[in-house]
């Protein structure tokens, strides 16, 4: 049995080119593997290993005043989801293009338990959004979500600027997977003078593990940035499945890559079309000169 840590923290990191060296290093020295972000405005990161791995990380990042108060969200899983460690320099955690506050989580939505989200998310005077982009919400979201016609979160400023204007005296709660695009998201829309913005803590993963609301209210499974690709959310009687297979239209929850090398387009696709396209996406891809073995 093995842990996979999701976490992030927006804090000052003065050198952030030393600080991106020094962390792959310790992820190396104790066996880590996955992916961690560095930018001067923090660090975000999802990472794997056994259960002691993740405890000496935890402990290290822990002695380092700046890091002392990070929330992990852990996962039990039978085998690793990475092949290797990555620890890269960016210049922003998650990309927003968009002049925010240097740490947006101190200006920031008003901040929802899973509770209160799952209550809140059912008034009538509420508009529920969701944080994060097309193809992730085309496989699962909140039931009545808002579904942004994005496929990168730098898109989020100009779609909300042609789109949202006239909603800015609603109650508009958001969500992403573990809460920090919900963080700069909230953040701008403040910026923007919207009057009443929430967002869930700690993200859909969070609110999947809520011993009370399990996951309520959430329709299909919650894309995830690794090789599990689709995690369970919603632990209840009552889920639906939204997606569907790319090419027959059947219910399909399991998303494939695109076989080829210059598409690669991620898409929900059944066992039966997937063998029958040779994973592709069009006629096209399917005939393309460049394309993985299968």
């Amino acid at each position: 049995m093995y842990q996979v840590l999701l976490y992030y923290k927006f804090v000052q990191i003065d050198d952030p080119e030393l600080f991106t060296q020094q962390h792959l290093e310790l992820c190396k020295q104790i066996g880590l593997l996955g992916r961690v972000l560095i930018a001067s405005e923090g660090i975000n990161g999802t990472v794997s290993g056994t259960a002691a791995q993740c405890d000496a990380y935890k402990a290290n990042l822990s002695a380092d005043p700046r890091f002392a108060d990070i929330v992990y969200k852990v996962d039990e899983v039978d085998t690793i989801p990475f092949h290797k460690i990555f620890v890269r320099l960016k210049q922003e955690l998650v990309t927003f293009n968009a002049d925010l506050p240097t740490n947006p989580s101190q200006k920031s939505g008003v901040r929802l338990s899973p509770k209160d989200f799952h209550a809140m998310m059912q008034r009538d005077d509420v508009v529920v959004l969701d944080g994060r982009t097309d193809y992730e919400y085309d496989i699962g979201h909140f039931r009545g979500a808002i579904r942004p016609p994005i496929d990168s979160f730098r898109l989020f400023p100009t779609w909300l600027k042609e789109n949202f204007e006239h909603l800015k005296d609603k109650h508009i709660i958001t969500y992403c997977t573990g809460g920090i695009r919900c963080e700069k998201l909230t953040a701008y829309m403040l910026e923007k003078e919207f009057q009443n913005v929430y967002q869930l803590e700690g993200g859909i993963v969070t609110y999947g593990k809520d011993p009370e609301v399990q996951g309520a209210l959430w329709d299909g499974k919650c894309y995830v940035f690794d090789e599990r690709i689709l995690v369970d959310i919603n632990h209840t009687d009552d889920r639906l499945p939204v997606a569907h297979c790319f090419h027959c239209g059947k219910p399909a929850e399991r998303l494939v890559n695109c076989a080829n090398f210059e598409c690669h387009r991620q898409h929900p696709v059944c066992e039966e079309c997937e063998e029958q396209t040779k994973r592709s996406c069009s006629v096209e891809c399917m005939n393309a000169r460049h394309r993985e073995l299968m």
